[in-house]
């Protein structure tokens, strides 16, 4: 067994930002359709409920890696350009991880008071008044704690695409131990790497929990030189707003 040599241990860092980096654009593109996936299966006309809960079964009971395969290898064929791993990596992971959040959106949304639902009718709003501003609002905080288990799920989900040839850590610390012959310090250095990107993930996704849970800071307001607040009633109503 030899050394791992300073070069071997910039492998395992390039490997790391690869991980980061796949794990940024599989989340957005997870944000993205399950908001779109999640919301539709709340529509009231059934075909749009109908599609979108048949993308929810369907990517729900694919494998993540199967169809990593599927889209680098199958829609070549059909359409005549492949995309590079990367970006076929990033795809798979967020069409996967995506149809696992919008079930996450749709409970969230179910989960809203059906008093807030009529509330906004009696104030006369259309159907997508009454989703963004009086639903998602209420639902939004309630989707952060899942949604933190899911990203992390897709951080280590990202170790699949190791099997195209993409650099991750995964990838990185194969290459490292196939080199050196040493097993040990190279996956306890992996093994600890994404303990670290996880802590991180969820150190942030609960700060952020905890300030959309309490709200957003009322403005104090402005006093006249008499004294009297120049606009009480609408501080009052800031004030008491949320108990």
């Amino acid at each position: 067994m030899s050394e791992i040599s300073p070069g071997l241990w910039r492998l395992l860092a390039e490997g790391l930002w690869v991980t980061v980096q796949l794990t940024v654009g599989g989340a957005a593109l997870g944000v993205v359709v399950a908001l779109v996936v999640g919301v539709a299966r709340t529509h009231r006309r059934w075909p749009v409920r109908f599609v979108a809960g048949t993308y929810f079964e369907v990517f729900r009971g694919t494998s993540a890696l199967i169809l990593m395969f599927w889209i680098f290898f199958v829609l070549p064929l059909a359409f005549g350009w492949q995309l590079v791993p990367m970006w076929a990596a990033v795809l798979s992971l967020g069409l996967s991880y995506g149809a696992y959040g919008s079930e996450v959106v749709r409970g969230a949304i179910a989960a809203v008071a059906e008093g807030q639902r009529e509330a906004g009718v009696a104030l006369g709003f259309s159907p997508a008044q009454r989703l963004w501003r009086i639903l998602l609002p209420q639902a939004w905080p309630e989707m952060i704690r899942p949604a933190n288990n899911l990203l992390i799920e897709l951080l280590k989900g990202t170790s699949l695409v190791s099997v195209m040839g993409v650099s991750d850590i995964a990838f990185g610390a194969s290459l490292v131990r196939n080199a050196t012959g040493q097993s040990a310090p190279v996956y306890t250095v992996i093994l600890v790497a994404y303990f670290v990107l996880a802590f991180a993930v969820t150190r942030g996704m609960r700060a952020l929990e905890r300030r959309a849970r309490s709200g957003p800071r009322p403005r104090p307001a402005r006093r006249e030189r008499s004294g009297t607040p120049a606009d009480g009633g609408t501080a009052a109503l800031a004030g008491g707003g949320r108990r």
